[in-house]
């Protein structure tokens, strides 16, 4: 009886120490380290806000739809396979990839019908789309296109918004970075808000 009596106590005794320990202390030491300064952000999403609403988060590409197509004041991410629109926007609920190999002939085709689109919104020549404007990525829900595809676009989004090239340029500067793998991206929601902001406010 006094052994199954201290068998009992013993494992009370583990039972409340990984209690606290699992319970308690492992989860305040988990928030505290996300309480790091440059670590807060991403434990909290990376929400962007403005005006004290929350706007988007930096690392979910959305694809923004303008309210008149023919005066289209925005930069736009990469294609969504999930989408649809050949251009998106995707949903960021329910992300992936489309699985189809290079050779697939309607990935082929998906890709020659958002070349064509492209070409005509940006006013340029097929050839000068770049790899990256017409191919999603395996999330489809990239929050950065390349500093060429930004490039692209800067005319149509300086005309529509009434900004000059040179300052539209500016902002996309402003808004490049090297972070992940170091190669230069474009957030497209952070260059989009400078864009409203410089331009005296929503289009």
């Amino acid at each position: 009886m006094n052994a199954l009596l201290k068998q009992t106590l013993a494992g009370l005794r583990v039972l409340l120490v990984f209690t606290v320990l699992l319970g308690v202390v492992y989860p305040l030491g988990v928030w505290a380290i996300s309480r790091i300064p440059g670590l807060e952000g991403n434990a909290e999403g990376s929400i962007i806000t403005q005006d004290g609403q929350a706007v988007g988060s930096s690392l979910i590409g959305v694809d923004p739809v303008a309210a008149d197509p023919a005066k289209d004041p925005w930069f736009h991410n990469r294609p969504s396979a999930g989408s649809k629109d050949p251009l998106g926007p995707g949903d960021p609920s329910s992300s992936g990839a489309s699985n189809k190999g290079p050779y697939n002939e309607d990935l082929v085709a998906a890709i020659g019908e958002r070349k064509k689109l492209i070409a005509a919104r940006e006013g340029v020549q097929e050839s000068q789309v770049p790899a990256d404007a017409v191919t999603a990525s395996s999330s489809g829900m990239d929050p950065a296109i390349s500093v060429a595809y930004a490039d692209l676009q800067i005319p149509r989004v300086a005309r529509n918004t009434g900004l000059s090239d040179e300052k539209v340029r500016q902002l996309v500067a402003e808004n490049t970075s090297g972070a992940g793998i170091g190669v230069p991206g474009v957030n497209v929601l952070k260059v989009n808000l400078a864009v409203r902001d410089a331009a005296g406010g929503a289009h």
